[in-house]
């Protein structure tokens, strides 16, 4: 069943201002979602709410036809900032959530070295986290997020503090690994490029009075190339639509 945001609107209570408003959204499983706007037009408030770390002030959001009222196992989080753990090694690190899950130790291993095979990490597995790179490491959080097998993967910028060589490699990556599989993804970027290049479908979030400016298809091929003439018309009508409140 898809994932349905029913006329959401959250409203921070100290300020009075609507973060988001009127979000009517439908995203299907398997499906990956980017969302692009200016900054505070409310892309990451609007991804805690799908998260359950935010409740909607008005609206549903619903999985599987029941409502969102809290974090879920069903649902993963992975932000800008990769949170490892400097006491622990990459494989430990990995493992850590699906320790606190209950996971049998067995499968733990299992699940850690698919993943740290697939980001091509597993040569690093008994490195410390300072040891690492800053890419690296969001290719360790990375490889933490997917073994929880989750059925959404809700990403929060998680390439922007990067030098654009490195996000260049891991948003290709994570490409790779939503081809083989097939996990829904809703993934928050300031990038229009980023966002071609990844996403099925593009929304495009505004300050007006309603959030959702635009939906965009992504009718493009992959592997996606960031020259080619469809790719860069995609990009141009998506980044007019962005600056069309700048």
């Amino acid at each position: 069943m898809p994932l349905l945001l029913k006329n959401v609107t959250k409203t921070f209570q100290d300020s009075g201002q609507d973060a988001v408003r009127n979000v009517d959204l439908e995203i299907r499983d398997g499906e990956f979602v980017c969302v692009v706007g200016k900054s505070g037009c409310g892309k990451s408030t609007l991804l805690n709410l799908i998260a359950g770390l935010e409740k909607p002030t008005s609206g549903q959001i619903l999985l599987d036809d029941a409502p969102i009222t809290g974090p879920g196992a069903d649902r993963t989080v992975m932000f800008q900032d990769h949170a490892l753990f400097p006491w622990l090694n990459v494989i430990q690190n990995v493992k850590f959530g699906m320790e606190i899950a209950g996971v049998p130790k067995q499968e733990q291993e299992e699940r850690a070295m698919k993943y740290l095979r697939l980001m091509q990490l597993e040569d690093y597995r008994d490195y410390a986290v300072h040891q690492l790179s800053g890419g690296m490491r969001q290719r360790v959080a990375l490889a933490r997020a997917l073994t929880l097998d989750s059925r959404i993967l809700l990403m929060d910028e998680p390439f922007s503090a990067l030098d654009k060589q490195t996000s260049n490699r891991l948003r290709s990556e994570l490409q790779d690994i939503w081809m083989k599989t097939r996990r829904t993804i809703f993934f928050i970027t300031h990038s229009v490029e980023e966002a071609v290049y990844l996403a099925d479908r593009v929304i495009v979030l505004s300050s007006g009075p309603d959030s959702v400016q635009d939906i965009v298809p992504i009718e493009l091929e992959r592997p996606r190339h960031v020259y080619d003439e469809a790719f860069v018309e995609y990009r141009r009508r998506i980044l007019g639509e962005v600056q069309k409140e700048l």
